[in-house]
């Protein structure tokens, strides 16, 4: 009795001892090296083994730190075995766990549990004498709880000492976070400290496309439709996920980079294929992609904050940009030079209906130009069609079964007065190029340009009211007048066709006023297809019209005039023929703004008289009259 109570003394003084070096050790292992050395000692056992617990399975204390899947399945039940410790320590091992090649020569095993806590592990013994004689003392009872509390003390110590390792990551990567928001920085730091976990595994980012795709951090974008389901599982529940990927040849662990609004992506681990990921694992990868979910939170809301307020710079620009007096096609211009430099994108379009038809402006980029648009136009009409939403495509080449070159699209309507008068669109050849953001803002800058474009657009229609005369749609005097005096002061040279109908009121009378309407319109038509863009033609009032063209030579004047005589008889049914009084003027000769129409009409005046079907030049000092061929009768 007195040599087992010194037995227990010594065996105390190792235990002792093995609990101040665990402090040194760096696994489970090591403590288990010390107490096979005590019992070998004391005892004189030889054949041992320690099966730690993990996960309702007890596994050899040598294997526990690489679990595989060989491990998993020749790991012991505990469920198996539990019965057998009823209300004892220290039993016999059953036939079952003798079954094992491994454990065939073991007669004893002791459990080491302490109370309401999960078993710390089984040790398997081929039982000496010595230790049977012991172990049947009312020491043996001492010397399991004794082995026991230090056991739970060492196995404690050590999961502190895990979690502290993972936490001193965390917290440094998580300060780090805090002190940044680079986005760069925080993905660099989620791999470098996933990878010091796992230095053998492959670790990839699988991140939402809404992400910043200017990141140099190399990542893949998200896609529900190539995403295995395990991996679309982790992304929509916001849980770990595991999968035993055959077809890859590996073991994934998907855990989701969740913050606290959204789900950013998935923080992929691959494994081999035997290898089984533990439940410390697991909670440090979980952790690590949560964290990392916050902190890209944190950033995106600091960008995202930051991004807005340019955004509303930029609307606050181009409304008040747009709403200046400019040129509708100006207008274009600068809001082209705006999508550019917001979004990015290779080509822009901006089209507008005319005739319900949809005709592409000025302001749209070359490809625009070219008949391989016509896919693009084509598809953006069908849908403004049936619907004034906004178009958003990440890849159009999922739409269509022609070969595109173009697969990131987005298309906003151009709404006047609640309808579709035009749109825009902007194209990238990447897919997933424009973000859902670059999308809402695209929407709010068109949505502000419309009403400054609408505005225009009817602005320039109320202008044409007043430009133009409503029956001959020539140009009205007022026109002429501006126009006229700006290029006395910037031309130099010019001439001024003052016309009149020959019998206009026996037209009237005869024929009626309709007819006389439709005679004005046929010769308005004549003089504009004669004159085209060289100058402009204008209704002076009644049956007078006018022709102003500026930079033209007194010779080439003459010319025009006298073509201008000859053709009125052919293009009018009924036929009527016209008089009218020229004027032109050079450097040595510029009269003054008044003294152009007086001399105008002064030459008409003496057309009139002297035959009609004719006319008359003003010639600074006299009047000089050029005769033109009567090929019918005057009226």
């Amino acid at each position: 009795m007195t040599d087992h109570l010194q037995t227990l003394k010594y065996i105390k003084s190792d235990v002792l001892s093995i609990w101040v070096s665990s402090k040194e050790q760096a696994s489970f292992n090591g403590y288990f090296y010390s107490l096979k050395q005590c019992l070998k000692k004391h005892f004189g056992i030889v054949n041992v083994t320690f099966l730690g617990f993990e996960g309702n399975s007890l596994i050899p204390v040598e294997e526990m730190a690489t679990l595989t899947i060989e491990t998993k399945l020749n790991a012991v039940s505990w469920l198996m075995i539990e019965a057998s410790f009823y209300q004892q320590k220290l039993v016999k091992v059953p036939y079952i766990l003798k079954e094992k090649e491994a454990y065939t020569m073991m007669t004893d095993m002791v459990l080491f549990q302490a109370e309401g806590k999960n078993p710390i592990g089984v040790l398997l013994v081929e039982a000496t004498d010595v230790w049977t004689d012991f172990m049947t003392s009312d020491y043996g009872e001492r010397f399991v709880e004794t082995l026991t509390n230090v056991l739970q003390i060492i196995s404690e110590n050590f999961e502190v000492k895990v979690n502290e390792d993972q936490y001193r990551k965390l917290y440094n990567m998580t300060d780090l976070f805090h002190s940044t928001m680079d986005i760069d920085l925080i993905l660099e730091n989620v791999l470098k400290n996933i990878k010091d976990n796992f230095p053998e595994f492959n670790v990839e980012l699988i991140l939402s496309n809404d992400q910043d795709r200017h990141t140099t951090i190399e990542i893949k974008l998200f896609d529900y439709l190539s995403e295995r389901p395990a991996t679309i599982e982790a992304f929509v529940s916001g849980e770990l996920t595991t999968e035993l990927a055959s077809d890859m040849n590996c073991r994934l662990l998907n855990a989701p980079i969740k913050g606290r609004q959204a789900i950013y992506g998935i923080l992929q681990v691959s494994a081999p294929t035997t290898y089984l990921f533990s439940t410390t694992e697991k909670d440090f990868v979980r952790m690590l992609a949560q964290t990392s979910g916050n902190a890209l939170e944190n950033a995106k809301l600091y960008h995202q904050s930051h991004r807005l307020v340019s955004d509303l710079q930029l609307i606050n620009e181009t409304s008040h940009r747009l709403n200046m007096r400019i040129d509708i096609n100006e207008m274009l211009l600068f809001l082209q030079k705006q999508l550019m430099k917001s979004f990015q994108p290779m080509e822009v379009c901006f089209a507008f209906k005319h005739n319900d038809t949809f005709k592409v402006t000025d302001a749209s980029t070359a490809l625009f130009n070219a008949e391989k648009c016509q896919t693009y136009i084509k598809h953006v009409e069908q849908h403004f069609e049936h619907t004034d939403d906004p178009l958003f495509i990440a890849d159009f080449s999922r739409l269509t079964p022609n070969q595109i070159e173009y697969r990131s699209i987005m298309a906003i309507p151009i709404l006047m007065e609640e309808k579709i008068n035009g749109f825009s669109i902007v194209l990238h050849k990447e897919p997933y190029f424009f973000s859902f953001d670059s999308f809402k803002l695209m929407q709010s800058l068109i949505h502000h340009s419309s009403l400054a474009i609408a505005n225009s657009i009817l602005r320039n229609q109320l202008q044409e009211m007043v430009d133009l005369d409503h029956l001959t749609k020539l140009y009205a005097r007022s026109y002429l007048d501006q126009y006229v005096e700006k290029s006395l002061k910037n031309d130099q040279s010019g001439m001024f066709l003052l016309i009149d109908i020959d019998n206009f009121k026996y037209i009237n009378d005869t024929y009626g006023h309709q007819v006389g309407d439709k005679i004005l319109m046929q010769i308005a038509v004549k003089l504009k297809e004669t004159i085209g863009g060289r100058g402009i033609c204008a209704r002076w009032g009644g049956e007078e019209m006018s022709v102003y063209i500026p930079n033209v030579d007194e010779k080439e004047a003459i010319e025009l005039a006298a073509t201008i005589v000859a053709i009125i008889p052919n293009a009018t049914d009924p036929q009527v023929t016209i008089s009218a009084g020229l004027i032109t003027w050079d450097e040595q000769y510029r009269p003054a703004f008044q003294s152009v129409f007086l001399h105008a009409d002064t030459a008409l005046y003496e057309a009139k008289n002297s035959g009609k079907n004719r006319f008359c030049i003003h010639n600074r000092s006299d009047q000089k009259n050029y005769n033109v061929i009567k090929e019918n009768s005057c009226f």
